[in-house]
């Protein structure tokens, strides 16, 4: 049985079928070293940390009833898709999460490991490793609590395969954050026209407005792939202040929350604890019949 599973993720997560892209690669190789320069190239990535942590933090702490004061994701395992320097995976990891980040470029990683080396508690809660997220699907079946792709899904090269090791490696009921940009004229202009060639927020050709992913698609193929959407809000850059805020058209830049379906894509244990005092409860009123 485990051999026939081994040919299926094989066959499915073959190297034609990959969701890396080279292209992507060798643009990213390139600034490596500047992650963590706060004024630099990946400023506007720094400063959503801001609204991208506590997005993440609040929507876990909602649906769930232990609360560590100080570490309130203590406990919680969190995958980190296309870490990069570990811009997001730090933050978490502060907040109590044990974080795995991983991203394809080893230059990334290496700039992540040296970084967090300097925080022993960091250190402990984190560990990086240079790897696609194919590559670790059959290693970590079924281990995360939290998945978060954070500007990553407007790199890949197949959403659909993204999306499918994504369910994999989440545990049943797991929740899956992703923060892109829409394919909208607005998000054109304001993404790449003026974002790229006119402010130079961001480096001249990070992004390819063919590649954004409009939120009603992602939406289509989560719900396709055993996911339940939860919540979708938009968010926009006000490259004057350098700061982030939600907003309620998703036309720019959009944050999504999706749950991975229970076990068996069925009942959560308390449908079928309440399902079982039905019964039992019918069963009791026949007998005194």
């Amino acid at each position: 049985q485990l051999s026939l599973f081994r040919l299926t993720t094989e066959r499915l997560f073959s190297t034609s079928h990959s969701s890396v892209d080279s292209k992507e690669m060798k643009k990213f190789q390139l600034l490596a070293h500047k992650w963590w320069d706060e004024e630099g190239e990946y400023s506007a990535l720094h400063s959503m940390n801001d609204i991208r942590v506590p997005f993440i933090r609040d929507t876990l702490l909602n649906m769930s009833s232990n609360y560590h004061l100080g570490n309130p994701l203590s406990g919680v395992k969190i995958l980190d898709v296309g870490c990069g320097g570990g811009l997001l995976s730090e933050p978490l990891g502060r907040l109590g999460a044990s974080v795995t980040g991983i991203d394809p470029l080893e230059d990334n990683i290496r700039t992540a490991d040296q970084h967090k080396s300097f925080d022993p508690v960091l250190a402990k809660r984190i560990q990086y490793r240079s790897s696609s997220l194919e590559e670790i699907v059959e290693e970590y079946m079924e281990t995360f609590d939290v998945i978060v792709a954070s500007e990553v899904v407007e790199h890949v090269a197949d959403l659909e395969t993204f999306i499918k090791c994504c369910s994999q490696v989440l545990k049943p009921e797991g929740s899956l954050f992703i923060t892109t940009i829409n394919k909208t004229q607005l998000s054109y202009v304001l993404g790449i026209v003026v974002a790229e060639k006119i402010i130079g927020i961001v480096p001249e050709g990070t992004h390819e407005w063919e590649k954004f992913v409009p939120p009603e698609e992602l939406e289509r193929l989560l719900e396709s792939n055993g996911f339940s959407v939860k919540t979708v809000n938009g968010m926009l850059y006000n490259p004057l202040s350098g700061s982030w805020s939600w907003m309620e058209s998703t036309s720019i830049n959009y944050a999504m929350h999706a749950v991975k379906a229970g076990a068996q894509g069925q009942s959560s244990p308390t449908d079928a604890l309440s399902e079982m005092e039905s019964e039992q409860s019918s069963a009791t009123a026949g007998a005194t019949m």
